[in-house]
């Protein structure tokens, strides 16, 4: 291992950035969007407002029992105040414990900055929706039947599928991914080394940033059929264990995952090994190469690719490489291959 090993050369990679494969969750902005089970039951009588309201995981949710506890309220699609308050009690529960809040705030800000432009301010026009909707993290999970999400800050990432019928809230990110490949790769010890390598953090636990961590995380690019197989095999694996210990001790996720801290035979440590073999084989790593070099230097190589592509796409559509600039009149064609054109 190169503990010491310095990634910040690494470079974003275009083909993770255009992927919409990581997003952080919702941010609601205020606890009025929130509903418990009782009151989520009252306002579901609404048929228009049982459309908007959905389960809402959290952080702790997340690692303490799995499952939502309470349910958000999301009228981001209404586009104004009467589409709004086509959603019924759940508009006139936001009118009533959302609205009177976000005016204070807005009114705050302007007589602190003196101006009457501001965050705040912007956000009071549109009081009814979420300060973070996150609507490209919506619309990629719609069409999928999962998704993977793990805890945004935490000491070590725990992946886990969730039903795409539940929100994520901004204490975790989500990964518009169904497939149990996918999951095998992220939650590998590869991945892991390079997320504490690459994270910021926030008060001793590190914080899973998609701009910094995935963005840069070079996936294995020529896996065989057989090793994607051996990869998703092995994460199936790992969460029938994870399952099946936690139902038999009564355990949390978190709970679960505090037993790797322990010594002596594990058979969560024994799982975990063999799904890292397996993705270890997807990368052509062998057994005894530093994760950490291998990665940067693959990182380098993916992002060397790239920019020779996009070279030439600048070439083939008669433009500038380092402006963009078109050296003759773009054409349907040319606007069409060069990004940059777009």
């Amino acid at each position: 291992m190169s503990p010491g090993l310095d990634v910040t050369a690494a470079i974003p990679l275009r083909a993770n950035i255009s992927s919409e494969a990581c997003f952080q969750g919702q941010t609601h902005g205020h606890e009025g969007f929130l509903l418990d089970f009782v009151e989520a039951k009252q306002v579901s009588k609404d048929e228009r407002a049982a459309r908007v309201l959905h389960p809402y995981l959290t952080g702790d949710d997340f690692l303490e029992g799995g499952e939502p506890t309470r349910y958000v309220i999301d009228l981001n699609e209404a586009k104004d105040v009467l589409a709004a308050r086509g959603f019924g009690s759940a508009f006139q529960h936001v009118e009533e414990t959302v609205m009177p809040a976000m005016q204070a705030a807005a009114e705050k800000e302007q007589r602190v900055s003196k101006r009457t432009t501001g965050p705040r301010q912007s956000h009071a026009k549109k009081w009814w929706k979420h300060w973070r909707g996150r609507g490209e993290l919506l619309r990629a999970i719609s069409q999928i039947p999962r998704y993977i999400a793990c805890a945004r800050v935490t000491k070590r990432p725990i992946f886990v599928f969730v039903d795409s019928a539940i929100r994520p809230n901004d204490a975790l990110t989500a990964f518009p991914l169904a497939d149990d490949y996918s999951f095998g790769i992220l939650q590998s010890g590869i991945h892991f080394e390079w997320f504490k390598a690459r994270c910021s953090a926030l008060k001793g636990d590190f914080r899973y940033t998609s701009d910094t961590v995935f963005d840069t995380f070079p996936w294995p690019q020529k896996p065989g059929r057989a090793q994607i197989k051996a990869v998703a095999e092995a994460g199936v694996a790992l969460r029938t264990l994870r399952r099946e210990t936690m139902r038999k001790l009564n355990y949390s996720l978190r709970d679960l995952y505090r037993t790797l801290e322990q010594p002596g035979d594990n058979p969560l440590r024994d799982t975990h090994a063999w799904l890292d073999v397996a993705v270890r084989a997807t990368y052509g790593m062998p057994a005894n190469t530093d994760p950490l070099t291998f990665l940067l230097q693959l990182n380098l190589t993916c992002a060397k690719k790239e920019k020779a592509r996009e070279r030439s796409r600048h070439l083939a559509c008669r433009c500038d490489p380092k402006t963009g600039q078109a050296l003759l009149q773009a054409t349907a064609f040319s606007r069409m291959c060069c990004h940059k054109h777009r």
